[in-house]
């Protein structure tokens, strides 16, 4: 790994001396998720529209990265779904000094979360996610850290790689970004308006800047689009897989997530503008509910 990449990483990783209201509120909720999980914790990582925003009285977005399943969960079907189909994501609410906060807190083991950052990952989510601006909220110890700016790093190096491989412009850098993130959210089952890869690249130009010569320094060798058809198929795969593991994922998350029907609902209303409410029926039995109510955000452009 360039010592360039690592140490912009690094940099970004870092938790700021002066930190905004959405950087205090992060630290907050990381202060109470280790009050109850502490040692089963290695990192914690900020990330997200309220990351860039600095909005603290949204839904913030959090990853805690755990020793084990079993360490955080318990023994019991949280720790085998994490196993299974991670991340678990979890509904926390604190009462702040400043105010009531509330995050989503994905919940995955820091092995799962370096063992996803490869450039055959069939599952594109995390790299997609993290070659973008977070904040290492918490690390355990050293060796903590350095994993998580490690697989940071590598989730840059993927980045690129599949840009590269997808024919993305490298001048300007901001085009090459652009162009991956279109890729990356057509390979979720996304609820975003279709400007989300241009206002994630506007947020923060000099890291997308900095980051796109030193992971290019990186690659052994720059990766072509020669192949083009090859390359096609294979996002193609990446892509089909991608939306059905968010649709298990919504599936799991309307049973281990508490309020997640209405925090689903809230989600599409905040990302796309599409405001709906769910009935009583709805909410008892997601599950039932969820093909016809897909298929009428789909008709609405609410979902992609």
């Amino acid at each position: 790994m360039t010592e360039a990449l690592l140490s912009l990483v690094a940099a970004e990783l870092a938790f700021p001396g002066e930190p905004n209201p959405a950087m205090r509120a992060a630290r907050c909720i990381a202060d109470d998720i280790l009050a109850g999980h502490g040692e089963a914790v290695e990192a914690v990582i900020f990330y997200g529209s309220c990351r860039r925003s600095g909005d603290a009285t949204g839904l913030l977005d959090l990853y805690v990265l755990t020793t084990s399943d079993r360490a955080f969960n318990g023994p019991g079907a949280a720790a085998f779904f994490n196993a299974a189909l991670p991340p678990n994501v979890l509904h926390w609410r604190l009462d702040g000094p400043d105010g009531p906060l509330r995050a989503k807190v994905a919940v995955m083991t820091l092995h799962a979360f370096e063992g996803r950052m490869r450039p055959d990952a069939t599952d594109t989510t995390l790299w997609a996610r993290f070659c973008q601006p977070a904040t290492l909220v918490h690390a355990r110890d050293t060796e903590a850290r350095r994993r998580v700016e490690a697989a940071v790093a590598r989730a840059v190096e993927i980045a690129v790689t599949w840009a590269l491989r997808l024919g993305a412009p490298t001048e300007p850098p901001a085009a090459l970004w652009r162009h991956l993130f279109a890729k990356t959210y057509g390979a979720e089952l996304r609820a975003e308006r279709g400007n989300r890869p241009e206002s994630i690249v506007a947020t923060a130009p000099a890291w997308f800047d900095a980051i796109l010569p030193a992971a290019l320094a990186r690659l052994p060798a720059r990766p072509a689009a020669d192949g083009g058809r090859a390359w096609a198929r294979r996002w193609a795969r990446r892509r089909a897989a991608g939306k059905a593991l968010n649709v298990a994922r919504l599936v799991k998350a309307a049973f281990t997530f508490n309020g997640g029907p209405d925090y689903l609902a809230d989600k599409v209303a905040r990302h796309s503008g599409v405001a709906f409410e769910l009935t009583p029926w709805q909410r008892r039995h997601p599950i039932l509910a969820a093909p016809l109510l897909l298929w009428r955000l789909r008709r609405q452009g609410a979902v992609r």
